[in-house]
């Protein structure tokens, strides 16, 4: 063994990796304090009257668990089922349930409340439980397991009138769309989290948030994405790729030649890239596909290139042009500036439109935000909440996939417009924060280091 030379500097170094160490190192304890702008106002995953939205998918991840998962590069992981496999005698699945599981009530996860909660969200699926195992036959069966990691599909059960679930934490305050407090579980099944709480207060405008962050009483806040590039010139901002579509949608199907002229018009009036670096701040990237390309690699065959002069030419083709209204949600403050742009860009074309607060309008501006890193099952998603007819697959390749979207648009139902980045600001005692490329958090590994003086 060689010797220092200098042996009291060779100790102080030993000293001094070892604290750099103990700082760095993960550690257990700590509430993380959380501010979010939307306003949640119900946990049960099947509640299909709550609107699709990326916060209230994080809220759920939380609480429940789902029988697979999906990971940072899309790939399936075993989650509260340790494996799965076909059986093309029945056109069904098998999941081979993880054993040990319970419930935050300390009750054990059976295969009998396991059918019991997929069917309250599927109710045309047929489900039966076995000893260790639950057998699905469903529609569409292929995607089965990339179907089971969706959010609607986590497994909750009813306890004391409240719905439980699985997941790393679980609810100890709820104040429907004010605030929740989640409390670690110590019995996790998949390990207890560093967090010991999380507290997370709703509806919150970005002027308050930035207050609460500023003088310490919040660690991670949502920024809208328009004002991300502005918080990234002074703070710690992390973004997820283009997950959310915002897309104008017709309430009927086309009903004349004429009117396909129209709405066709009203597509190429839109300068999307303009829409995108004035209105949005590049918060996103311009759109004339429903799955973003860094999903498919295939978007850029549907061009999104603004085209007034054809536009007008269309509109000059019709004798008697419709006049159209236009209806979005009023409590979002964006939308309200990107149907402005719209109406601006669709008069400029010799289109009739303009903002209606009506309960049917005849287009209505929509956020919808990707609900799957499988390119088909996201299709498949959209098309549904949208109620759009079912996307036809004939396989599973990006042909495959690009002629099913392709004939969604065919049919002139929806007019996408941007894919918008989800954009949260994150304290730096925020340690091993980590988000999935469609915005999911990965709160269970994430730890708090103490803030410096």
């Amino acid at each position: 063994m060689k010797h220092s030379r200098y042996p009291s500097i060779a100790i102080s170094s030993i000293l001094l990796a070892t604290v750099a160490s103990a700082a760095i190192r993960p550690h257990y304890g700590g509430t993380l304090r959380v501010q979010m702008q939307a306003a949640i106002t119900s946990l049960d995953p099947a509640d299909a009257s709550q609107p699709e939205t990326l916060a209230r998918r994080n809220l759920l991840g939380l609480v429940f668990d789902t029988l697979v998962r999906v990971n940072r590069h899309g790939q399936l992981e075993p989650g509260l089922a340790l494996s799965w496999q076909s059986e093309p005698a029945s056109q069904g699945w098998q999941f081979a349930l993880r054993p040990g599981v319970r419930f935050s009530d300390g009750s054990l996860m059976t295969p009998e409340l396991v059918a019991a909660s997929l069917a309250r969200a599927n109710p045309t699926w047929k489900i039966s439980p076995q000893e260790t195992a639950i057998v699905i036959q469903a529609d569409a069966t292929s995607n089965l397991p990339s179907d089971l990691a969706l959010a609607h599909n986590s497994i909750a059960r009813s306890a004391s009138g409240n719905l439980i679930g699985t997941g790393a934490f679980t609810a100890s305050a709820w104040d429907p769309g004010k605030k929740l407090v989640l409390t670690a579980r110590d019995d996790y099944w998949d390990g207890r989290p560093f967090l010991d709480s999380i507290e997370i207060e709703m509806r919150k405008n970005l002027h308050d948030e930035t207050i609460a962050y500023q003088l310490g009483q919040s660690q991670l806040i949502e920024i809208p994405p328009e004002q991300a590039h502005h918080a990234s010139e002074s703070r710690e901002l992390r973004t997820s790729k283009p997950i959310e579509l915002v897309a104008l949608l017709f309430t009927r199907e086309v009903q004349s030649p004429d009117e396909a002229k129209q709405r066709k018009a009203l597509s190429l009036s839109i300068d999307r890239d303009q829409l995108n670096r004035v209105v949005l701040q590049n918060g996103g990237d311009p759109a004339a596909g429903l799955l973003p390309d860094w999903l498919t690699g295939y978007a850029f065959l549907f061009p999104h290139i603004a085209d007034m002069a054809r536009a007008q030419q269309l509109r000059a083709e019709v004798p008697v042009a419709h006049a159209w209204t236009l209806g979005f949600d009023t409590n979002d403050a964006l939308a309200r500036v990107i149907a402005d742009r719209i109406v601006l860009n669709a008069n400029d074309a010799g289109l009739r439109l303009q903002i209606s607060n009506q309960a049917t309008p005849d287009i209505r501006l929509v956020r919808v935000p990707l609900a799957s890193l499988d390119p088909q099952v996201a299709l498949n998603q959209l098309a549904k909440t949208l109620q759009l007819s079912a996307p036809r697959f004939l396989g599973t390749t990006s042909d495959d996939i690009y002629h099913a979207e392709n004939a969604l648009l065919q049919s002139q139902r929806v007019v996408p417009l941007v894919h918008l980045r989800a954009a949260w600001v994150v304290s730096k005692t925020v340690m091993d924060w980590e988000n999935t490329p469609d915005g999911m958090w990965r709160l269970p590994d994430l730890w708090l280091a103490p803030a410096k003086p």
